[in-house]
């Protein structure tokens, strides 16, 4: 599922989500103008005029996904009482992304090893930014003793490869639902973090509503997201 850049006219739509499809499937050196034209409908000599060069479209299609997750990303945290919650929105907003997204999260995780230097410098800033709110997250928690695991920098980097993995995995039709797949997600962060509660340090068995998040995917990647089933999440 490819969604569309904000404000892009249908041509340039098609565009963008051609080369969502084919860096996911094929790389972005593996992606030619010829195959994009194809894919998007139109000549190879209009293609330019909708996209730039093809780093021009790769660029554009991870600037505007990073842009995305760091805003929404930024509002849930700013809406959290707490590390914990904090933490569990962002785990929450990585799994809804790369689970409804596939092809997209595929394409800005690993098409930066692909850009320009110029191009990379941007991407890779904005990238750093997103990951520097579970970092920020993680290392509030740990000072505050909220959050007892030894070596934070170690957990936040296996969060990310973890969530990150869903998009290979994950399917509608699968045994799990996507709020279920998400509470597991959600739990396990809390135990590599080692999340203390009244009387010890077990790892927090409560888990946010999960609609906040999918409401800002309908709104924000504008995507058709079923509710939840009632007592899941």
């Amino acid at each position: 599922m490819a969604t569309t850049p904000r404000g892009a006219n249908t041509a340039r739509a098609r565009v963008w989500q051609a080369g969502v499809r084919l860096f996911a499937a094929r790389g972005f050196h593996g992606t030619g103008i010829r195959d994009l034209a194809v894919e998007a409908g139109l000549s190879s000599a209009s293609l330019y005029h909708y996209m730039g060069s093809k780093e021009d479209l790769l660029v554009d299609i991870m600037m505007e996904s990073l842009q995305r997750l760091l805003a929404t990303g930024r509002e849930l945290i700013d809406e959290a009482s707490s590390p914990p919650e904090a933490i569990a929105r962002l785990v929450q907003l990585h799994v809804v992304t790369h689970a409804l997204l596939p092809e997209q999260t595929t394409v800005v995780d690993n098409e930066i090893r692909a850009l320009s230097p110029t191009g990379r410098e941007k991407v890779v800033d904005l990238r750093d930014q997103y990951e520097a709110l579970r970092a920020g997250v993680i290392d509030d928690g740990h000072a505050q003793a909220i959050f007892t695991v030894e070596h934070p920098g170690i957990v936040r980097l296996g969060l990310l490869e973890l969530c990150t993995g869903v998009a290979h995995w994950y399917t509608p039709e699968g045994p799990l639902s996507l709020a279920e797949v998400t509470q597991a997600h959600v739990r396990l962060a809390s135990a590599m973090l080692g999340i203390s509660t009244t009387g010890g340090t077990t790892p927090a068995q409560s888990v946010p509503p999960l609609e906040p998040v999918l409401s800002r995917a309908r709104e924000v990647w504008r995507l058709e997201v079923p509710l939840p089933s009632p007592g899941t999440v």
